[in-house]
């Protein structure tokens, strides 16, 4: 028997034509993967299998960013080539100048990137002068402006330029927004989150202290088969 011709049959046909027509919408604006990894590399060393691989996610504004960083560089510093660590971005919304601070970190580590931890140890030196109550009657021009400025005196005359036309330029705009992404594509919303060997540490949000770390640390040595008895400098 013949099925008769009516909206019952139109209607799986439109069905199916707006589900391949959102796909192809969806894939034509899905954007490429970024030509370089995301985040700052604290420092250049050859990395091997062994090496313990940490990703800390930091906002240059947030205060507990800002007591994390001290204990992780003590670590670093300990146990030299055995670590490795790349910094994200995660300019939370609620701090109005994050976006703006973060920025100014992917503008000079696009020419110097030795100065780039000298600039986020001045944002974690100096974050309440931006701060939301501090700059709440300044336009974003403004901040921007201050931060130029100020990262200027911090680095030498020679960033003034280089920050001026960073801020000007859509690329490190780009960079930042990127950073964002990255971070929450990794589960990240908040401040400092740590992954280490790919995996989150347990109790994120949270600053760990140099003990802390040395404690992890030296487990996962001992699970490589490896002294941690002596610091770890004479493998720099």
């Amino acid at each position: 028997m013949q099925r008769p011709i009516g909206n019952n049959s139109i209607i799986p046909s439109a069905l199916f034509f707006l589900i391949v027509g959102a796909s192809w919408i969806s894939v034509q604006g899905q954007s490429l993967p970024p030509a370089r990894y995301d985040g700052f590399t604290y420092t250049n060393h050859r990395v091997d299998a062994d090496t313990i691989m940490i990703e800390a996610f930091f906002n240059p504004l947030c205060p507990d960013s800002r007591d994390s960083w001290p204990p992780l560089k003590q670590a670093l510093k300990h146990y030299g080539s055995r670590l490795s660590l790349v910094i994200h971005l995660l300019p939370l919304p609620y701090h109005d100048n994050a976006f703006a601070a973060s920025r100014a970190l992917h503008i000079v580590n696009m020419v110097n990137k030795d100065a780039t931890f000298q600039l986020l140890e001045w944002f974690f030196q100096n974050q309440k002068r931006f701060y939301n109550a501090q700059t709440l009657n300044m336009s974003r021009v403004a901040v921007v402006d201050e931060i130029v400025k100020s990262a200027t005196q911090a680095l030498g005359n020679s960033f003034y330029h280089v920050l001026e036309s960073g801020f000007n330029d859509r690329k490190t705009d780009q960079k930042t927004r990127i950073s964002f992404k990255y971070s929450t594509s990794k589960g990240v919303f908040g401040t400092p989150f740590f992954y280490v060997n790919g995996f989150l540490l347990p109790d994120v949000g949270s600053p760990l202290d140099y003990s802390g770390w040395k404690r992890l640390i030296d487990s996962l040595l001992r699970a490589q088969g490896l002294k941690t008895e002596e610091p770890m400098h004479y493998l720099l």
